[in-house]
């Protein structure tokens, strides 16, 4: 049973995602917080394996709640939600090493399959989200190109021709159709890039290539 701690401020949205969630058999939501003071409370608490975060609250906002839940030995999963009209967060969140993002618009079918993806260990990002992310911050000047450029080298031709497919927002098949291997390659060179990188999730091995340039 994957154990499930939904964070929001609004009650409403609390509701819906329990009412989505709970509509499955193998998912159980074991508590709600409504700010980030809460969440860490509850994780503390009732040790959920997938946390559903809003970024912004009052009191605390979801990426500090982030930070010092990952401070707890064998912390949760944290996938933070947001509308992403205006999130100046989203960035600092994934520094903080939230694995996804999901858009609280999200699909019931879509949003059942990220909290299993998340419990199994792998990162949920929609490409879509992907790509948004990426077009939020394509404008600003990164002062870290050589940097960047330089954790890239380690990897081998392929992967890089696969990460930076990634960072144009593609999803495995269409990386796959694009460079002419299986699904099933492209999420190991995937895998492999952001073990090597020392990565979390998509989001931030697309932001890598962009500061890049």
């Amino acid at each position: 049973m994957i154990r499930v701690l939904i964070v929001d401020d609004e009650a409403l949205v609390r509701t819906g995602l329990r009412m989505i969630l709970e509509a499955v058999d193998d998912i159980e939501v074991v508590a709600e917080a409504d700010n980030g003071a809460e969440a860490i409370t509850a994780v503390a608490r009732h040790r959920p394996h997938v946390v559903l975060m809003d970024v912004r609250m009052p009191r605390m906002d979801g990426v500090t709640a982030l930070r010092e839940i990952n401070r707890y030995e064998n912390p949760p999963k944290v996938v933070m939600l947001t509308t992403f009209d205006r999130d100046e967060y989203v960035h600092s969140a994934l520094r903080a090493k939230a694995v996804g993002f999901l858009l609280k618009d999200t699909a019931p079918r879509d949003l059942i399959t990220a909290v299993r993806t998340t419990a199994d260990g792998s990162a949920v990002l929609a490409p879509t989200v992907t790509k948004r992310l990426i077009d939020a911050f394509a404008g600003q000047h990164s002062p870290d190109a050589p940097a960047a450029r330089k954790r890239l080298a380690v990897l081998t031709a392929r992967e890089q021709h696969v990460v930076h497919a990634v960072a144009r927002g593609l999803a495995n098949a269409e990386i796959a159709r694009e460079l002419d291997m299986s699904e099933t390659t492209v999420k190991a060179h995937v895998s492999r890039s952001l073990a090597k990188l020392g990565l979390t999730n998509r989001v931030q091995l697309a932001l890598l290539v962009r500061d890049a340039g």
